[in-house]
C-alpha cells in the first residue's frame, strides 16, 4: 500500500513538471501596468495578470522552458517568472535600467543591455552576480549572441553603432556605424548577415559579418504616412531565411520584407505603435504588440491578414509563446 502511495505522488510530481512545459500560452510584458497577460492560445482569450517589479520589457525562457526572465527596467532586475505557478519566484540584480538581454547559448550567462550607465552587463545565472560589465556607447539596447556564443552584438542608441564584443575576453573589438537609433538585431540562419533596425532613420541596415560592412540598407514608407512616422524596432527573420517581418513603430504596421532581394513585398496595418513581433511555433502566424494601442495583433501569414487584436496592459513591448 505505501509503495502504491509513493508512486502515485511520484506520478502527479512528474505531470506537474511536465505541465509546466509546452503549453502554448502567449506571455505579454506591458510596461506601463507592470505585468505580463497571459492569453489562451486555443480560445486567444486573456486568462491571466502576472504582477512583476515595475517596467517589463524584454522576456526570455530558460533552457527547459519551465520559466521566464523578464528585465523590469525601473527596479534594475530582471524577474523569474514560473511558468506552470504563473507567479514571480525571484530576481536577478542588474545595471540601471536593463531593457535588452540575451542567454549565452549554455544558459550560463545573461547579456544585458544597461541603459543608464552604457554597458552590457554580464550575469552568473546561477550565482546571481554581476560578474563583468563591459562599456558600449550610450544606451545600450539590443542584445545578440552568435549560435557559438563566441560573439555578442550590441547596439547602442545615441552613438548610432553596433558594438561587437569578444564573449571570451569581454571587450569590443569592432564598432559598427548604422542609422539613427538602432534598436534590435537579427543574424540571418546561415549567420552571414547582420540585420539592425534604425529606428529614427526609418531604416534596416544589414551588415555582413565576415567584414563587418554595411552592404545594403532598407528603406520603409508604408501608404499614407511621412518619412518621420516610420520607426522600425522589432523584427523577426524567418527560420529559412527567405522572409523578414518589420514592426515599423509610429506607423502602424509590419512590412515584409524578401531577405534576398531586399524588396518590400507587402504592408500589413496593425495597432498604434508597432513595436516587437514574434512567430508561433509553425511560423504561419505572426504576434505584434502595439505600445500605444495597449494590444496586440494577430496576423495570419498564409494570407497576410490580422486575425485578430487582444487588449492587453497599457504599453505592450513584447510577445513570448511557450510553443507546444
Amino acid at each position: 500500500m505505501l509503495n502504491k502511495i509513493i508512486y502515485t505522488l511520484i506520478f502527479f510530481i512528474l505531470c506537474s513538471s511536465l505541465s509546466a512545459k509546452n503549453t502554448g500560452l502567449i506571455f505579454v510584458s506591458n510596461e506601463k501596468t507592470h505585468d505580463l497577460t497571459v492569453i489562451d492560445p486555443e480560445t486567444l482569450e486573456v486568462i491571466n495578470s502576472i504582477p512583476t517589479s515595475k517596467r517589463p520589457r524584454d522576456m526570455h525562457f530558460n533552457e527547459d522552458r519551465t520559466l521566464i526572465y523578464v528585465a523590469c527596467g525601473d527596479n534594475d532586475v530582471i524577474d523569474i517568472i514560473d511558468i506552470e505557478k504563473q507567479e514571480v519566484i525571484g530576481s536577478l540584480d542588474t545595471g540601471p535600467s536593463p531593457e535588452a538581454f540575451m542567454f549565452s547559448p549554455d544558459y550560463k550567462y545573461i547579456y544585458v543591455s544597461n541603459e543608464e550607465d552604457s554597458t552590457l552587463g554580464v550575469l552568473d545565472v546561477d550565482d546571481n552576480i554581476i560578474v563583468d560589465t563591459i562599456p558600449t556607447g550610450a544606451e545600450p539596447e539590443g542584445v545578440l549572441t552568435t549560435k557559438s556564443g563566441k560573439i555578442v552584438y550590441v547596439t547602442s542608441e545615441v552613438a548610432d553603432m553596433v558594438h561587437v564584443v569578444d564573449a571570451e575576453g569581454l571587450f569590443v573589438t569592432e564598432n559598427i556605424f548604422v542609422g539613427t537609433r538602432p534598436r534590435r538585431l537579427a543574424i540571418t540562419p546561415d549567420e552571414k548577415e547582420l540585420w539592425v533596425s534604425a529606428e529614427l532613420s526609418g531604416e534596416m541596415y544589414i551588415i555582413d559579418t565576415s567584414t563587418y560592412e554595411v552592404t545594403d540598407i532598407i528603406n520603409f514608407l508604408p501608404p499614407g504616412f511621412r518619412e518621420e512616422d516610420v520607426t522600425p524596432v522589432g523584427f523577426r527573420i524567418n527560420k529559412e531565411g527567405t522572409k523578414a517581418y518589420v514592426g515599423l513603430g509610429r506607423a502602424n504596421h509590419v512590412a515584409i520584407v524578401d531577405v534576398k532581394s531586399r524588396e518590400i513585398e507587402a504592408y500589413i496595418l496593425v495597432g498604434s505603435r508597432a513595436w516587437e513581433v514574434e512567430f508561433s511555433k509553425d511560423q504561419k502566424t505572426l504576434y505584434v504588440a502595439n505600445g500605444l494601442s495597449d494590444d496586440i495583433s494577430i496576423i495570419n501569414l498564409e494570407n497576410n491578414k490580422v486575425i485578430k487584436s487582444i487588449a492587453v496592459g497599457r504599453v505592450p513591448y513584447k510577445v513570448l509563446i511557450d510553443y507546444k
